[in-house]
């Protein structure tokens, strides 16, 4: 099968996971050319990965006849001017998320995608990507735990990481469009259900500085959704053991519970301590197989002409909701979803 051409804007942290998955890790596809304000950087990921094609401005990768698809794995502010130079040249759009820092700019984007109905696009929700998060959806889908009763998630950044999370934290968009959004997400998706009712709560317990920002370094909150499923969520950014992501879904016959213990592997160390089992330190290192599925999929769609998920809908109602409960963790009010 012909391989799909990539370029990337951006190849920072992420960026980088996602260009050597393209490079080497993703058979479907080929990275051809890549993009990054900070030139130095893209030329030494560019060697590295055996790329000649670099570009300092992402219009020129985007106009590159070679490329046929762009992977955006920018700031979230620039998103939908990256979504709008990429499809307005033609080329298939894979984004990471957020959509956008606000909810008008979301709709913005749903216009130009819309403006292109044979161009694919994806938003990168990853966590659905997961084999675990598959095979939990699977077991619903098939009516293993009956109805679904509540969702529960937790995510929780590790101490180990603290001093970039500060720095980045004042142009994050704060802990609900910035982290939170992936349970939204996932919210939405495990009980194919919007919200109606929502309460954010949370604080500065050990970072006061967040204050400053309207944002708490720990949130918490709980929905009701239009099919009346329930659903609980909070998002630490200071957790003492590690990267750990946990979700659970309560059904009327049964419970699905993903990472209760958020171990990177099976190993237990017992020494003076006790008895303990090491958690991943970085969100990378968690999500790394769910990276490589995701874009194997986006591949897949592309070359065979389907209507991926997550799309640029989905990436709308996380921003909506992800909103809503900024204005109420700061009202400390029960609202509803507009």
């Amino acid at each position: 099968m012909k391989k799909l051409k990539i370029g990337i804007i951006g190849v920072g942290r992420l960026g980088y996971e996602h260009a050597c998955n393209i490079a080497n890790r993703v058979p479907e596809c080929e990275l051809v050319a890549i993009s990054d304000a900070n030139i130095a950087r893209a030329k030494e990921v560019g060697e590295e990965l055996g790329v000649s094609a670099v570009y300092e401005n992402p219009k020129d990768l985007c106009e590159d006849p070679n490329v046929e698809a762009v992977a955006i794995i920018t700031n979230t502010a620039s998103h939908v001017d990256m979504i709008k130079l990429a499809m307005d040249a033609g080329k298939h759009v894979f984004c990471e998320k957020p959509l956008a820092e606000t909810v008008e700019k979301c709709l913005k984007a749903e216009e130009i995608i819309k403006a292109h109905p044979d161009l694919i696009f994806m938003l990168g929700f990853m966590r659905r990507f997961d084999h675990s998060y598959q095979i939990a959806k699977k077991k619903m889908e098939n009516g293993d735990i009956g109805d679904v009763i509540l969702v529960r998630c937790y995510s929780q950044d590790p101490i180990s990481i603290i001093k970039g999370t500060l720095e980045y934290a004042p142009r994050s968009g704060g802990q609900f469009i910035d982290m939170s959004i992936h349970d939204f997400d996932l919210i939405r998706w495990l009980t194919g259900s919007e919200p109606k009712k929502l309460w954010a709560i949370g604080g500065c317990y050990e970072f006061k500085q967040y204050k400053d920002w309207d944002d708490g370094d720990n949130v918490s909150g709980l929905m009701q959704m239009e099919n009346d499923a329930m659903a609980f969520f909070f998002a630490g950014r200071a957790a003492a053991h590690g990267s750990a992501v946990e979700t659970e879904i309560v059904g009327t016959r049964g419970t699905l519970r993903i990472s209760a213990v958020p171990t990177d592997s099976l190993l237990e160390v017992m020494s003076s301590h006790g008895v303990c089992r090491e958690c991943y330190q970085d969100f990378i290192s968690r999500w790394h197989q769910a990276y490589i599925t995701e874009m194997e999929y986006f591949c897949n769609c592309v070359q065979n002409g389907i209507k991926p998920y997550p799309d640029v809908h989905d990436g709308t109602q996380a921003t909506k909701i992800a909103f809503r409960c900024k204005e109420s963790f700061l009202k400390n009010e029960l609202l509803t979803l507009e």
